[in-house]
């Protein structure tokens, strides 16, 4: 696996606002009192639950942000499995600066790799099915960029990254205009011929105008294994086929099933648990007499 990184100023401005938040207006108070600034050492960054590792080079850049004297050299990838226990880089330098950018660093590579755990689990119980996993936009503020590339190194994929890079019709749209035919005619007339259009429906009577009107994806919320079944036959292989709404590890596979081309999960990015990590220092140089 080789996901496609976030650009490099996406990181750098994710990076920027952690550490303002973290070191406020006076800085790092306790390393600045207690370690002396001629201090260097090195510390490793270890797992302590098993999952899918996500961010070592963000939480790299964290490091590095703080001091660029401080050299982080990772032993894993993001995208690998790791067993509890298992060390993920070492971290060299001076150890104000390592202990100062600790928390910022481990808070988004346990956030990612969670994210990247679950989507992984996710991913693995609808194997084989051919439908493909995919997230949503309920994303943390500010952070969508680097969550969703924490999706693609557990293997899934990603839907649109905002409103402004796909047409999607939901309930609200529809009844803001009158029909669905009318929604997707408006937007056909409106956008570019590479931008798709996807409609929502909830209920299976709505397929079929869907389809007319010229919906490149059909998004199937909240409905049962059973009519999805149904929806999937109704279609044909005339749309993309999307599954969303009360999917969990425990029904994505029957869900997948029912041939549906799509399957997307909010939870893994708006509730998956953080991989527990840490950073602990192995070596130190004599303290100055």
């Amino acid at each position: 696996m080789n996901p496609i990184p976030p650009p490099p100023h996406v990181v750098a401005d994710i990076v920027e606002r952690a550490l303002a938040e973290d070191l406020g207006r006076a800085g790092d108070l306790t390393s600045a009192s207690v370690v002396p600034a001629s201090a260097r050492g090195e510390a490793v960054i270890v797992t302590r639950g098993g999952g899918t590792v996500a961010g070592l080079d963000i939480a790299a850049a964290v490091f590095t942000t703080v001091d660029s004297a401080i050299v982080v050299d990772a032993v894993a990838c993001d995208g690998d499995r790791v067993a509890p226990g298992a060390r993920l880089a070492t971290v060299t330098g001076p150890l104000r600066g390592i202990l100062t950018a600790e928390r910022s660093a481990l808070n988004l590579l346990g956030h990612l790799s969670g994210i990247a755990t679950a989507v992984a689990e996710a991913v693995e119980r609808i194997a084989g099915t051919g439908a493909r996993l995919v997230d949503t936009r309920k994303t943390t503020p500010g952070m969508r960029a680097l969550e969703k590339y924490a999706v693609r190194c557990g293997g899934g994929s990603n839907h649109r990254f905002g409103l402004d890079d796909a047409v999607m019709v939901k309930d609200n749209h529809i009844a803001a205009v009158g029909s669905i035919t009318t929604a997707v005619a408006a937007a056909r007339a409106a956008v570019g011929h590479l931008v798709a259009v996807e409609v929502e429906v909830d209920r299976l009577d709505q397929l079929e105008e869907a389809i007319m009107a010229g919906a490149d994806v059909v998004l199937l919320d909240n409905m049962t294994s059973d009519e999805l079944h149904l929806a999937v036959a109704a279609a044909g292989g005339r749309c993309v086929l999307e599954a969303s709404g009360g999917i969990t590890l425990e029904n994505a596979r029957a869900v997948a099933e029912t041939g549906v081309d799509v399957i997307s999960m909010g939870w893994i990015t708006h509730s998956a648990p953080n991989l527990d990590v840490a950073l602990e220092v192995e070596v130190r140089s004599p303290s100055p007499a």
